[in-house]
C-alpha cells in the first residue's frame, strides 16, 4: 500500500466545502471509483492506494478545486471529471480546456467531454447533414440541441425543428388519449428538457409561440420543405426506410440536418428494416455528410450505465 501527501496552497474554506461535498461525499465517489482512501484536513490531503491511482487522485482533486472556485459541484460533475482522467482523455491541454469545444447558450455554457463529442460538434458545424450513431447517454441529442440554439442565436438559421418517430410505445398516435399536444409531448420530452435547461422555460415557450422552435412527430413532416432551418431527427433507428428518405428530402435552402440514433435499440416490427441502418450504407460516399460513431466509453451518465452498455456489447459478440 502506497501513500501520498499533498497540499492545496491557500485553500479557501468555502471552495473546499464545495469541492468536498456534504459529508465529503465527493471524496467518497473518488475513493469508490479509484479504490483509494482519502483523508483530509483543511487543504492537506493524505492518500492511500496504488501509486498510479494516487497520482490520478491528486490531479482529480486539484481540478475539482479549480472548478469549485466558480461553479457549484454536483455528483454528476465529479463523475465527469473522474471519467476524463480514467479514460486517459485529460492532459494539461484538455484540463485547461484548450482542445475542447464550448457552445454558448443563454443559461449555460456547454463543454464537450471527450474526443467523439468534439468530432460530433465539428461534423455538425462543417456539414449540411450529420449522423450521430451510438448508445444512449453519449450526449447526441443534448449537443445537437445546443448547436441548434447556437445557430439560432447567431441567426444562421431562422428556425429549429425537433423531430422524433412516435413508435417507442408500440402504439399509433391515434390510439393515444388526449389532444395532439398531449399525444406528441411524451416522445419529445428529452428535447424539451434540453431546451429548458439551456434557454429557460419562458424563452422556450416564447420561441415555440413565435414558431422559431417547432417540435413534431416524424409523421407530420411529409410534404413539407424546410428552408433556413436546423432540423434534428432523434431516435432515428425507429424510422423505416421510407420515413428516412422522406425526412432527408425535407431539407431546403440554408438548412442543416442532424440525425441521431442507436442501431442496437430498434423498436420497429421485426419485418421492418431500420431506415437509419439502411441510409448509413447509402450516404458513405456523399460529400458534406458527417458520421460520428459513439461507443460505451463516451457514455456521460452514471458509471453503471457505461458498464451496462459495455456488458451488452460483450454479450452480443
Amino acid at each position: 500500500m502506497n501513500t501520498k501527501e499533498f497540499e492545496i496552497e491557500s485553500a479557501e474554506n468555502n471552495i473546499l466545502a464545495n469541492m468536498l461535498g456534504i459529508f465529503d461525499k465527493h471524496l467518497r465517489i473518488i475513493e469508490h471509483e479509484l479504490g483509494v482512501e482519502i483523508k483530509t484536513r483543511g487543504g492537506f490531503f493524505l492518500l492511500s492506494g496504488k501509486q498510479d491511482n494516487l497520482n490520478m487522485v491528486e490531479e482529480v482533486i486539484r481540478e475539482l478545486y479549480v472548478l469549485a472556485e466558480n461553479d457549484h459541484l454536483s455528483h454528476e460533475k465529479v463523475h465527469l471529471v473522474l471519467r476524463k482522467f480514467m479514460l486517459g482523455t485529460t492532459s494539461k491541454k484538455t484540463t485547461n480546456q484548450k482542445n475542447g469545444i464550448f457552445i454558448g447558450t443563454p443559461n449555460k455554457e456547454i463543454h464537450t467531454q471527450n474526443k467523439n463529442q468534439i468530432e460530433y460538434i465539428q461534423a455538425i458545424r462543417n456539414n449540411d447533414l450529420s449522423f450521430g450513431i451510438g448508445p444512449a447517454g453519449t450526449g447526441k441529442t443534448y449537443l445537437a440541441v445546443a448547436t441548434a440554439i447556437e445557430a439560432l442565436q447567431k441567426q444562421t438559421v431562422k428556425k429549429i425543428v425537433l423531430v422524433r418517430p412516435a413508435v417507442e410505445a408500440g402504439e399509433r398516435l391515434g390510439f393515444l388519449p388526449g389532444d395532439l399536444s398531449q399525444k406528441v409531448d411524451p416522445y419529445l420530452r428529452p428535447m424539451y428538457d434540453a431546451l429548458y435547461e439551456m434557454l429557460g422555460f419562458d424563452q422556450v415557450m416564447n420561441l415555440i409561440e413565435r414558431k422559431s422552435i417547432e417540435l413534431a412527430p416524424l409523421a407530420f413532416m411529409r410534404g413539407r420543405s424546410l428552408n433556413e432551418s436546423f432540423i434534428i431527427l432523434d431516435e432515428a433507428q425507429n424510422t423505416t426506410i421510407e420515413q428516412m428518405k422522406m425526412f432527408l428530402t425535407r431539407m431546403g435552402f440554408g438548412s442543416k440536418s442532424v440525425v441521431n440514433g442507436d442501431i442496437t435499440q430498434i423498436d420497429l416490427p421485426s419485418e421492418k428494416e431500420s431506415g437509419l441502418k439502411h441510409v448509413l450504407g447509402i450516404i458513405k460516399h456523399l460529400k458534406n455528410v458527417g458520421v460520428v460513431n459513439f461507443n460505451h466509453k463516451d457514455v456521460i451518465r452514471h458509471r453503471i450505465v457505461q458498464d451496462i452498455v459495455e456488458a451488452y456489447e460483450k454479450h452480443k459478440k
